[in-house]
């Protein structure tokens, strides 16, 4: 029995980690086109179905290509799968899966509109969704003009996108194409609005007293008081720019800067050249 102690104990530390080492395993992870992530390890990939095993079990689980988006591996590489019509082919892919709605014909999108002050380079959001907001509204005060085009709602673009990893901060970088499919239009506007602060300041000096008369009718006596105000006022000089698409191709591009150089000038400049894009049509 002494003898064998000594072989138990050794059994017992090389169960203790393994079992630690399977717990630290780094794991596949399958993520579905209805955002559910799944854990576990592929054993198998084919054109149709990807077979894998949840963690501490041997049982294999297939699951259909058509429901993947994005398989990370355990060993940093990523396989992205396509979702156009008809393929469901996987390809490799450094690059984050890009999950595609399906496509409604003759419909705008209206994207979160970039508002950044040049000098700082800082980007407001709150501005961004109410620039995005202010145009996607005056699309739809204008729906009878840009007629057969229909106006995706906000908040499905908004969550799509949110979904999607994207926002005011990074929708510059997002490829046309990618938005077009994550999206499901035909159809996208795209605008930023890009300004600088600038300053002046106005003196005004009011003057106050009053006159007191002499007796002898000679000498005039006053008590004058001068008071100056410095009044400051703030000049916003903007560039909007602002673009349209339709299957992937620039249809328009224009910049504009306001006439006046106050707060909200920028709003008439996107009125300006809405009216003045390919999709609108005077009645």
């Amino acid at each position: 029995m002494k003898n064998k102690k000594p072989f138990l104990i050794v059994l017992m530390l090389f169960a203790v980690v393994f079992s630690f080492a399977q717990g630290g395993k780094k794991l596949d992870k399958i993520i579905k086109r209805d955002y559910q992530i799944i854990e576990g390890t592929i054993s198998k990939i084919s054109d149709r179905t990807v077979e894998y095993s949840l963690p501490g079990e041997t049982l294999q689980i297939s699951l259909d290509v058509s429901q993947i988006a994005r398989i990370d591996f355990a060993s940093g590489r990523s396989q992205t799968f396509d979702v156009s019509a008809g393929n469901s082919a996987p390809s490799s892919s450094g690059s984050s899966a890009i999950v595609s709605s399906e496509m409604k014909p003759n419909t705008i999108a209206v994207l979160p509109v970039p508002y950044v002050n040049s000098d700082t380079q800082e980007s407001s959001e709150d501005m961004a969704k109410f620039a995005q907001n202010d145009l996607y509204n005056k699309l739809l005060d204008k729906s009878s003009n840009i007629f057969p085009l229909t106006v995706q709602d906000l908040r499905t673009t908004n969550s799509l996108l949110h979904k999607a990893g994207i926002d005011h901060n990074n929708i510059d970088e997002t490829p046309i194409e990618d938005l077009e499919k994550i999206l499901g239009v035909d159809n996208i506007v795209a605008a930023k609005v890009s300004y600088t602060i600038g300053t002046s300041t106005t003196a005004t000096t009011y003057n106050s007293g009053s006159a007191k008369v002499s007796d002898n009718n000679k000498k005039l006596k006053t008590n004058d008081v001068s008071t100056t105000t410095a009044n400051n006022q703030a000049y916003y000089y903007y560039t909007v720019y602002f673009d349209m698409y339709k299957n992937k191709d620039k249809i328009y591009s224009q910049t504009r800067k306001p006439f006046l150089a106050v707060k909200d000038s920028w709003m008439d400049s996107v009125t300006y050249l809405l009216k003045r894009s390919p999709i609108y049509v005077k009645k």
